[in-house]
């Protein structure tokens, strides 16, 4: 009974544990499931307010972005308005030019037509004294015949004779005054014509002496010289400031500057790539800096000969590589040290007949315009610059005076007779017919006021007019020049070109700006 009981008791005890665990698990659950929606809405609040956030941020950026553009946009329609501004400017000032030249013409149709009215006027009035002296001459016969016992043959040959008379002055000077015009036309017309052969031939003489062609073995070269995306011909360009032309002629490339110092640097850098058959940026590099020291050794030698051959001795190193140098300026179309040779040993010759030093001659002859060999490398006219050299490696005063003596603008005097020797010299040195030309001396003067300009600002470490003058190529020191200021520093020297030179067309200004970092592994 007792056994019964108990299990009574304990099916009991097991109903209401069940019942009570039942509730107390259905209670946990209920109690996790109100956390879970907690959460849930704590999330859902926290996105919106973050998506909110978001929103906003964007909504500031697309803002910012659009004020940005629309910076931008401005600032490119002012720049298109400045270029066309300019554009019209330069329209205008071409119009004024061709209503002065019409102006011109107008003025000498003018003047022709008057000149042919006068020229009618005066055959009209020869005419009229012809029929005038016609009718005197038969008044005459007429008056001869009636008071005189001349047969009318004997008046007639008689009248005609004094008409002829009266008449042969005023026909003389007629014709001497047609004959006067028309030398004076011919001599005008001359002139024009020497003007317009000497403009047509201009380009001419400045491409020769402007351009150095360089053989290839073979036209597969062009495109290693050119390299990838055009990197070998960049890097040369930059390290030569020469201008690479790589057209159709079959086997050749053409190397255009007006510097010939440079032009023969790249030269001889270009037929060594060539011959070596390594052409990559760095072997360029080597190759440029290895032509520039042969360079150097060469117009050492050049300046020796010179003064080996001409009985010159104990000049300064550094005066005979100047003389050497010489040979690559040209000077009103002529080389400088052939010129220069030629003065000195006319120099030497006119010092010889009159007792004079022949040796200090030929020296003053050869060093006279020694400014020329760096006259791109210091401020001043070649004159004065060459004065400065000889004093500096101490000439003698002789020398310094016949320098001196060559500048036409200075009212200053030769001091000794040598100086006065140089001066004739010269003259007959560029008094052959064809000696002188301007046209590439101004081409060389321009390009070399380019350069100056470029070089005057303090950012530029170098550069280089090529493209005939229509490109300049600015290197810059890249620890002073941003790639932002390289653009105001392209403004800024454009600018000054404008402001400075004459020139035709336009004038490409390109800064280059390159950092290097260099370490040795050892």
């Amino acid at each position: 009974m007792s056994f019964i009981y108990l299990i009574l008791v304990a099916i009991i005890a097991i109903i209401v544990g069940f019942f009570v665990g039942k509730a107390v698990h259905q209670s946990a659950t209920e109690k996790r499931l109100n956390a879970a929606h907690q959460n849930v809405d704590d999330i859902l609040e926290a996105a919106k307010r973050q998506a909110e956030t978001t929103k906003k941020e964007s909504i500031l950026e697309a803002r910012e972005e659009s004020n940005d553009y629309r910076s931008k946009i401005e600032k490119e329609l002012k720049n298109r308005r400045s270029d066309i501004q300019k554009q019209e400017d330069r329209l205008l000032q071409r119009e004024d030019s061709l209503d002065r030249k019409e102006s011109s013409l107008e003025k000498r149709d003018n003047w022709f037509s008057k000149k042919e009215a006068k020229l009618s006027s005066d055959e009209k009035q020869i005419a009229k004294r012809q029929k005038e002296a016609e009718s005197l001459v038969e008044k005459r016969q007429l008056e001869v015949e009636r008071v005189s016992s001349l047969s009318q043959d004997e008046a007639r040959d008689l009248i005609i004779k004094e008409t002829k008379n009266q008449l042969a002055d005023e026909r003389a000077k007629m014709i001497k005054s047609s004959y006067d015009q028309a030398h004076r036309d011919a001599n005008e017309k001359a002139k024009n014509l020497i003007v317009q052969a000497i403009q047509q031939s201009a380009a001419d003489t400045v491409s020769e002496t402007t351009v150095s062609v360089v053989n290839l073995p073979n036209d597969d070269m062009k495109g290693r010289i050119i390299g990838r995306e055009g990197r070998n011909i960049r890097t040369f360009e930059t390290l030569t400031g020469i201008d690479l032309v790589i057209d159709d002629t079959p086997e050749a490339v053409i190397l255009s500057g007006f510097d010939p110092i440079r032009r023969e640097v790249a030269k001889i850098a270009l037929e060594k790539l060539i011959k070596d058959g390594r052409i990559h940026p760095a072997r360029i590099e080597e190759m440029v800096d290895k032509s520039r020291r042969e360079l150097d050794q060469h117009i050492q030698e050049v300046g020796e000969d010179v003064i080996f051959d001409l009985g010159i001795h104990s000049m300064n190193h550094e005066l005979t590589k100047l003389v050497g140098k010489l040979k690559y300026k040209m000077y009103f179309g002529q080389n400088a040290l052939s010129r220069s040779i030629e003065v000195a040993k006319l120099t030497g010759v006119l010092a010889a007949e009159l007792g004079e030093d022949v040796t200090l001659a030929k020296r003053a002859g050869l060093l006279h315009e020694i400014g020329l060999a760096v006259d791109h490398e210091a401020d001043g006219s070649h004159v004065k610059i060459g004065a400065d050299l000889a004093k500096k490696y101490h000439e003698s005063p002789v020398i310094i005076d016949s320098i001196q003596a060559d500048d036409s603008a200075s009212s200053t005097q030769p001091r000794y007779v040598i100086s006065e020797l140089v001066a004739v010299a010269e003259k007959i040195s560029i008094s052959r017919p064809g000696a002188k030309s301007k046209s590439l001396e101004s081409f060389v003067h321009r390009l070399d006021s380019l350069e100056k300009i470029s070089n005057s600002f303090k950012e530029v470490k170098q550069s280089y007019a090529i493209q005939a003058g229509r490109e300049i190529r600015v290197i810059v020191n890249p620890e002073k020049v941003s790639d932002t200021q390289a653009v105001v520093l392209a403004r800024n020297i454009k600018r000054k070109i404008e402001s400075d030179m004459e020139y035709p067309g336009h004038i490409k200004v390109t800064i280059i700006r390159e950092v290097r970092s260099v370490e040795y592994a050892k």
